[in-house]
């Protein structure tokens, strides 16, 4: 049995989870109306998964979060609106530890629940054998939180700013994108990217492309937020963008991110979800796109925690067409399931924990630079 706590002020909330997770029949659950309540049977009832409401009278989520992963950290999926508020709450409680996030149904709950089932019940399962992590930054995060202080940004460096207007043909495609790295990564991204994206220096001589599993109202502020925090500029690929050195591009969120020729150059672009893909925006067909229009051995493929397998084809036919990939190593993933994937497919030529990633990246793009 998987013991399940439940922690939501609405009633009605906790009566439709708990009806869904009890019609599983293998979880063991637990109800909390508030903050206090949670943490009083985090305690007692030594849930193996947490599902926690943002939005709490009392200690709200944030604060019991906060309190969880210091006092006794383990898997919390945090319940949020879809709001800016509640994106940007939610954003926070993953760089917290909250290992993901569902988000709560609006108008018709109770209609709308049975839409969101099946994900519910996959995303807390996941969740209840994921790895929680404690990086060198969490307390020092938990702890600015707790305190009011917000979050502390990283000192960094920037790069001096392109010259704009270049216009090329399409022979000058290779002396304007050398190359293009390509990362993935669904459940556990958010604070995977957080790790791996500010090590990359200010002079990092190629762009930076990422599918990040999120919804359309995430992407932006997680951009944003991101970009605070790197020595590269990171945008939210929100309308067509030139890929230039010196810049991470963020798919936006319930769509898809893809490569494609211009004119001026090589772009990225966010074009409609698209039903055969599963997941969005969708790592495969991002880098299905890149293969089609830039070489192989000008591409570096980074595939990052997340649940399933989006994305493991795509990076197999990268690295076997002569580009290079990086699987994230099962001992620091939360969810090792896309990274798995690439390695149990063979498509993976380096398996990194997620501190070393950076520096592999940097080492293959020096690679590919001087050969």
């Amino acid at each position: 049995m998987i013991r399940l706590l439940i922690a939501d002020d609405s009633a009605l909330m906790r009566k439709l989870l708990e009806g869904i997770f009890t019609a599983e029949g293998d979880f063991d659950i637990r109800m909390a109306r508030n903050g206090d309540e949670a943490l009083e049977l985090v305690r007692a009832f030594d849930p193996q998964v947490v599902t926690l409401d943002v939005q709490m009278p009392g200690m709200d989520g944030l604060t019991c979060l906060s309190r969880i992963m210091i006092e006794a950290p383990r898997p919390v999926v945090m319940i949020s609106s879809l709001t800016a508020d509640g994106a940007e709450a939610t954003l926070e409680a993953i760089e917290l530890g909250a290992v993901d996030f569902i988000a709560k149904p609006g108008g018709a709950v109770s209609l709308e629940i049975d839409r969101l089932r099946p994900l519910l019940v996959e995303k807390v399962r996941a969740a209840s054998s994921a790895r929680i992590r404690r990086t060198l930054r969490l307390t020092e995060r938990v702890r600015h939180q707790m305190s009011g202080a917000g979050l502390a940004s990283r000192p960094r460096a920037r790069r001096a700013p392109s010259q704009s207007g270049v216009k090329a043909d399409m022979k000058s495609w290779s002396a304007m994108l050398p190359g293009l790295v390509l990362v993935g990564t669904s459940t556990g991204g958010p604070a995977a990217l957080d790790t791996v994206l500010p090590q990359l220096p200010a002079d990092f001589p190629w762009p930076v492309l990422v599918a990040q599993h999120l919804p359309a109202s995430f992407t932006g502020p997680f951009a944003k937020r991101l970009d605070r925090e790197c020595h590269l500029d990171v945008v939210e690929v929100n309308k067509p963008m030139p890929l230039r050195p010196g810049t991470i591009y963020i798919g936006k969120g319930d769509a898809d991110v893809m490569v494609a020729p211009r004119a001026a150059g090589v772009i990225a672009m966010s074009v409609p979800a698209k039903a055969s893909y599963l997941w969005h925006p969708s790592v495969e067909r991002m880098v299905a796109s890149a293969l089609d229009h830039l070489e192989a051995s000008r591409l570096v493929g980074v595939m990052l925690t997340g649940m399933g397998n989006d994305g493991a084809e795509a990076m197999k036919r990268l690295r076997l067409t002569g580009g290079r990939t990086i699987a994230e190593a099962e001992s620091s993933a939360v969810v090792w399931g896309m990274p798995g994937e690439l390695v149990k497919n063979g498509g993976a030529e380096k398996v990194r924990s997620l501190e070393d990633i950076a520096e592999t990246i940097i080492e293959m793009v020096n690679s590919c630079a001087a050969g």
